[in-house]
């Protein structure tokens, strides 16, 4: 990935709705070569695709939760994932090393939409979860979908 390639991928990061000859002007490439570069970024997979990002607020979704889980049966663990993977209140999962298993992103309407979720879809016992840990989040100092396009010691 050459220096081009960084500087498409972080335009793209801030500005996904950007035209190609903004990206081009940047890049100082014509509007279709700056085009066929994201294509081939996509293409190679370093671009996975584009979304809005959303407004939790607006979506009646304000409470954040990081729910850390360990797993009992380990045998359950693909119907645990296949849960992860579909219910639309966890909007991440990660297998993590340490005490727990998985670290759950949960969004919710407020305590009582997280205490049902903790009780009706993680705790009913069909999942193998032995322990579950909740952590509310209070406020939001950063969120953000853009990643560094540099390596470390770069």
């Amino acid at each position: 990935m050459d220096e081009l390639d960084r500087k498409t991928l972080r335009f793209l990061m801030a500005h996904g709705r950007g035209t190609w000859a903004e990206l081009g002007k940047l890049l100082h490439l014509t509007a279709p070569a700056a085009a066929e570069r994201a294509r081939r970024l996509e293409a190679e997979g370093a671009i996975l695709g584009y979304a809005a990002i959303v407004d939790p607020q607006k979506l009646g979704l304000p409470l954040t939760a990081y729910v850390a889980v360990t797993i009992g049966d380990q045998r359950k663990r693909t119907k645990f994932l296949r849960l992860a993977e579909k219910h639309e209140q966890i909007v991440e999962c990660h297998h993590v090393a340490g005490e727990d298993d998985y670290l759950l992103k949960v969004r919710c309407r407020g305590t009582n939409d997280l205490d049902h979720f903790l009780s009706a879809t993680l705790k009913d016992g069909d999942l193998g979860i032995a322990r579950t840990r909740t952590t509310v989040v209070l406020a939001t100092a950063k969120e953000t979908v853009q990643l560094p396009t540099t390596a470390a010691g770069d």
